[in-house]
């Protein structure tokens, strides 16, 4: 070791006769993940726990607890391995942990060093991510995730030590990689680090469609139209300030995800079981964390009390409602999306959108806003999924949340499917937008909308008169003002000009 950092582990020896895993009994083992794992002559080796022996593909990573946990929790289907981030965190915390008990004198050199090699091998080759078994959803409050992730990280371990995987008296998931941690600490401490590191992605892709809103709005600026209130017409607008409404609204929230996500830099690492620490060295809290922040490049800073921060689940709920909020917005710009481009004919039509696939298997030549919709359908599972982490906070008894697993599972989707929506969105829908700005010039020109700007000059009574009569007759409205003699061609020349009416321009009446 060098500067507190190990050097790479030298090349692995051969194995030894005796390391070499046994052949056991075949039987067949139904794990309920995306795949069934079949032992029927495929060569195994045995491992035990309290509940007794069990055979493990000799090639697999983890053990004979993750066996338990995948049999027992055939859920989701959708593993902790379908998050990367998550599966980057858990190391990043068992790496932390070996640094901080290797200062402490507390876990021999070579043993901190094949941990963290491992860790390290694990965060950065995508295969080992289908090594993380167990169903996101479980019981236990992520016990079966963390002895997946100490079984995990201890045979890559062995490997990189020239020892079968198995062989625990070498070095063991619990004793070794597991020391001074409890799955109470370590496992929310990698779930609130895991949506950090999520949310980059996430803040990318908001910030991109953002721009591409941005983009259009100066595109469409000299784009006059007719703005709407309860989908009746209002008053004039551009087409560019409508866009740059939307690349306000979803800018902001770019702001409000940087706030939020600051709250899941204060961890619990090393509060243990419950919060007091047992089991832990008295300065073990401390240098784990200082090693998390560094693993990690992340400001990660120790909870101020640790019992509190062992139960509490604010910050996810806080996290949750962000991201409705953001799911809410979404859904409301492709609902505008959809209104603004239906037709082409018989709708509003005052906007294009490109068209990716054939919409119909009956209707020929018909494009639906499938892009959008897609969109509102992410937005409708966030909004639910913020319903079920609310539960599961509030569900919380005494000193632990045991519904953690569930809290992570809708977190770590939603900033995965908002992630991939809003890139779809930006890229499939936005980017091409176009305007057909004839007609939009000719429905805010046929709109009874207009009177508004009459209302300073000829009262509302007078307006609300005028409107009515145009409503009634089909005309536009300046023809029945000059009709009536209410202005001259020239005032109402002026206070009409559609331009001016898109920005504030009353002015002061004449003594």
């Amino acid at each position: 070791m060098k500067n507190g950092r190990f050097h790479p582990v030298a090349r692995a020896p051969k194995r030894r006769s005796k390391d070499r895993p046994v052949k056991a009994k075949a039987d067949t083992i139904k794990v309920a993940t995306t795949e069934t794992i079949e032992l029927t002559g495929a060569s195994t080796r045995r491992e035990h726990d309290l509940i007794g022996e069990r055979d493990i593909p000799a090639e697999a990573y983890w053990g004979v607890h993750t066996l338990r946990a995948v049999e027992n929790f055939p859920i989701t289907g959708v593993i902790v391995g379908h998050f990367p981030d998550f599966v980057r965190a858990l190391v990043y915390v068992k790496q932390a942990a070996a640094r901080a008990n290797f200062r402490l004198g507390h876990l021999s050199k070579e043993k901190a060093r094949a941990i963290e090699q491992a860790c390290q091998r694990i965060a950065k080759e995508d295969k080992y991510q289908a090594q993380f078994i167990v169903d996101a959803v479980q019981g236990g409050a992520g016990t079966s995730t963390n002895m997946n992730t100490n079984e995990v990280v201890a045979n890559v371990a062995l490997e990189l030590l020239g020892k079968p995987k198995g062989a625990y008296g070498m070095l063991h998931p619990n004793d070794d990689v597991n020391m001074s941690q409890s799955t109470n600490d370590a496992y929310p401490t990698a779930l609130r680090l895991s949506i950090i590191l999520a949310s980059d992605a996430l803040m990318y892709a908001l910030e991109e469609l953002a721009f591409g809103f941005k983009a259009k709005a100066v595109e469409f600026s000299d784009v006059l139209k007719i703005g709407r209130t309860q989908l009746q017409d209002a008053v004039p607008m551009t087409l560019g300030q409508e866009f740059d409404a939307y690349y306000v609204t979803i800018k902001e929230d770019v702001g409000r995800l940087k706030e939020i996500v600051r709250l899941f830099h204060e961890v619990n690492l090393g509060a243990t079981a419950i919060g007091t620490g047992i089991n832990s060295d008295p300065r073990y809290a401390a240098l784990a964390i200082e090693e998390l922040a560094r693993v990690s490049q992340r400001p990660m800073v120790l909870a101020s009390n640790l019992i509190e921060a062992t139960s509490d689940m604010g910050a996810f709920v806080l996290f949750s409602g962000l991201l409705k909020r953001i799911a809410v917005k979404l859904s409301k710009i492709c609902n505008d999306l959809r209104l603004l481009s239906s037709g082409p004919r018989a709708g509003f039509a005052e906007i294009r959108l490109p068209a990716v696939q054939a919409g119909s298997s009956i209707m020929p030549g018909k494009i639906n806003p499938v892009i959008p919709e897609v969109v509102n359908q992410v937005a409708f599972l966030v909004i639910g999924h913020d319903i079920t982490v609310t539960m599961c906070a509030e569900g919380g008894q005494l000193q632990l949340n045991a519904f953690e697993p569930t809290i992570g599972y809708c977190l770590l989707s939603c900033l995965r499917h908002l992630t991939a929506a809003i890139t779809t969105l930006t890229t499939k829908c936005v980017t091409g937008i176009e305007a057909d700005r004839e007609h939009c010039q000719a429905l805010v020109e046929q709109s009874i909308g207009l009177v508004t700007a009459l209302g300073p000059s000829l009262g509302y009574e007078v307006s609300s008169r005028v409107a009515k009569r145009a409503l009634a007759e089909k005309r536009k409205v300046a023809d029945i003002v000059l009709e009536e003699e209410l202005m001259t061609a020239e005032e109402l020349e002026g206070l009409m000009r559609i331009e001016t009416m898109t920005a504030p321009s009353r002015l002061a009446k004449r003594a």
